[in-house]
C-alpha cells in the first residue's frame, strides 16, 4: 500500500479554447506529464475525441497536487455556458481547501492529521474523530469482512516494517526477519479495530495498532470533490487523483468520458485498454512499481495480513470499475490482497465489476474480466 501524503499546493490552469481541438491538446499534454510522473495506475488520457460538427463547447481544466500526487479535474460546461476568471479561482480554492480536510483527516504522512493521532495514542479507549474518517474507516471494515479478512487497513505496522509507508525503515531493500514480522503482526487485524458513527469515534484493544488508510484515501479525496462539483451544479466532469476517476455525464452530446487502463509493466509505460466510463468510478492496484528486490525476488507493497509477507499469487494489476471512487479503491486492493484466483471468486461472488490482467506465456496480459463488468467495461484495446 502506499500513504496519503502532504497538503494540497495545486494550482489554476483553465483551458478557455473555444473549439475542441485546442481543449484535446491540452488534457493529452497533462495526461503525458501524469504518466511520467508516474501517478497513475490507471492512465489519464480524457480521451477527447469530441465531435467538430458539435456546438462549441467550454472544456476546463483544474489541477495540482496532494496525497503525494497529483490531481485533475475536467469539466465540460455546457454549450453557451462559460465561467468568469473568479469563479474558476474560487472554485480551484474550494477544491484545494476540500483536499486539504481529507489529508487532515485521513494522512499517515501528516502528524497532525486526525488518523496519525489515533496511531500514535496507545489508548484502547473510545477516541472522537470526524464523522468522514470514521465513515470511511467503517466501510473498510466491510470490505475487509467480505474479502476473507485480506482487506485490512490495520497492516499499517507491517507496511511501515516493509519500507512501504512512513518511518524509519521507508525505502528498505531488505526482507524482515521472521521475528520482526511475528511481533508486528500481534497488533495487526482488523477484528482489534471498532468504529462508532454516531458520535463518531475509533477504538483499538492493543496500543499498538494503526490504521493505513491508503487504499482507500484517494478514491474518497476523489469522492469529496465529486460531491463538491454536483453541489455546485456541474452536470459534466472528470475528476483523478493519482489515477483514481470518476465522471458525470459525458464529455460531449453522445461522446463519454475515457480513459486508459494501464499495461502493468516495470518498464515503459503504455496502454492496455481504453474505457468508456459515464457516471461511474474506476481504481486500478498493481505491484509493477511499488517493490523492491531482495537476492532475486521481488517483494510488492501489497501485504497479506495472516502472513504479514506480500501477497501471494497477485494478478499483474486489477481494475475495479464501481459507482464510487472509494469503494473502487478498497476492492482494487482486497482482490490484489486475495490472489488472481481467490479474487476473481470473490469478485464474482460480490457481483463486483473487475478488470484482472494476468500474465500470459507470450509476455503479455490475458484480460479477465468478471461478469459485472459490462456494465461499465465497454471500450477497446
Amino acid at each position: 500500500m502506499t500513504s496519503a501524503a502532504n497538503q494540497s499546493v495545486g494550482h489554476l490552469t483553465p483551458d478557455r479554447s473555444r473549439g475542441p481541438g485546442r481543449a484535446i491538446d491540452r488534457v493529452l499534454s497533462t495526461a503525458h506529464q501524469h504518466l511520467r510522473r508516474g501517478a497513475a495506475a490507471t492512465a489519464l488520457l480524457a480521451l477527447l475525441l469530441a465531435s467538430c460538427s458539435g456546438p462549441e463547447q467550454e472544456l476546463l481544466l483544474l489541477r495540482g497536487e496532494s496525497m503525494g500526487t497529483t490531481w485533475s479535474v475536467q469539466l465540460a460546461l455546457e454549450a453557451g455556458r462559460h465561467m468568469a476568471e473568479a469563479e474558476l479561482v474560487a472554485l480551484q480554492t474550494a477544491l484545494k481547501a476540500e483536499l486539504v480536510r481529507v489529508n487532515d483527516e485521513m494522512s499517515t504522512y501528516l502528524e497532525t492529521s486526525e488518523l496519525a493521532r489515533f496511531n500514535a495514542s496507545t489508548s484502547t479507549d473510545w477516541q472522537p474523530v470526524s464523522a468522514p474518517l470514521a465513515q470511511i474507516c467503517a466501510q473498510a471494515l466491510q470490505v475487509g469482512a467480505k474479502s476473507d479478512g485480506l482487506y485490512d487497513v490495520t497492516v499499517a505496522p507491517l507496511v511501515e516494517l516493509w519500507g512501504f509507508g512512513p518511518g524509519p525503515n521507508k525505502g528498505r531493500t531488505t526482507v524482515p526477519s521472521d521475528a520482526e514480522i511475528t511481533a508486528v503482526l500481534a497488533v495487526v487485524g482488523q477484528a482489534k479495530l471498532e468504529v462508532r458513527t454516531d458520535p463518531p469515534a475509533l477504538k483499538k484493544s492493543v496500543g499498538g495498532l494503526k490504521v493505513d488508510l491508503s487504499s482507500i484515501a484517494k478514491g474518497h479525496g476523489v469522492d469529496r470533490l465529486a460531491a463538491r462539483l454536483d453541489s455546485s451544479g456541474f452536470s459534466a466532469w472528470f475528476v483523478e487523483i493519482g489515477g483514481e476517476v470518476r465522471t458525470r455525464g459525458e464529455k460531449t452530446k453522445g461522446q463519454p468520458w475515457r480513459l486508459g487502463i494501464e499495461r502493468p509493466s516495470s518498464g515503459e509505460r503504455a496502454l492496455q485498454r481504453l474505457v468508456e466510463l459515464r457516471d461511474a468510478a474506476v481504481a486500478t492496484s498493481g505491484n509493477y512499481r511499488n517493490f523492491f528486490e531482495s537476492g532475486g525476488q521481488r517483494y510488492a507493497h501489497t501485504l497479506d495480513p495472516r502472513t504479514g509477507r506480500p501477497a501471494a499469487s497477485a494478478p499483474a494489476s486489477v481494475s475495479v470499475f464501481a459507482s464510487t471512487c472509494a469503494e473502487a479503491d478498497a476492492w482494487a486492493t482486497a482482490l490484489m490482497a486475495l490472489g488472481a484466483d481467490r479474487g476473481f471468486e470473490v469478485a464474482e461472488r460480490e457481483q463486483i465489476a473487475a478488470l484482472f490482467l494476468l500474465p500470459d506465456a507470450q509476455g503479455g496480459f490475458e484480460e479477465k474480466p468478471t461478469s459485472a463488468y459490462h456494465r461499465f467495461g465497454r471500450g477497446r484495446p
